[in-house]
């Protein structure tokens, strides 16, 4: 079992800019159905890097805690199966 789950992140608002919590993540891009394919990015030692698909910049911001994110309401939660 996975000791830790690593957050996905969706830019459903198209900002260009999205500070997040946390320096390992998925970009979804879009939400489904308009996702591109979930990619694993490191923000690395600058802290900072662009999603290859969607073009959406990634910065780590300290002063944000595990999951959140600014502009808020970008955590991308898989919808529970019915």
């Amino acid at each position: 079992m996975a000791e830790h789950v690593i957050p996905h992140f969706h830019n459903d608002s198209g900002v260009a800019l999205i500070e997040i919590g946390v320096q390992e993540f998925m970009c979804v891009g879009a939400k489904p159905p308009f996702d591109h394919p979930h990619i694993f990015i490191d923000l690395g030692a600058s802290g900072e890097r662009v999603c290859p698909y969607c073009s959406t910049v990634y910065r780590h911001n300290p002063r944000l805690h595990g999951t959140e994110s600014n502009p808020p309401g970008h955590l991308f939660v898989e919808p529970l199966a019915a």
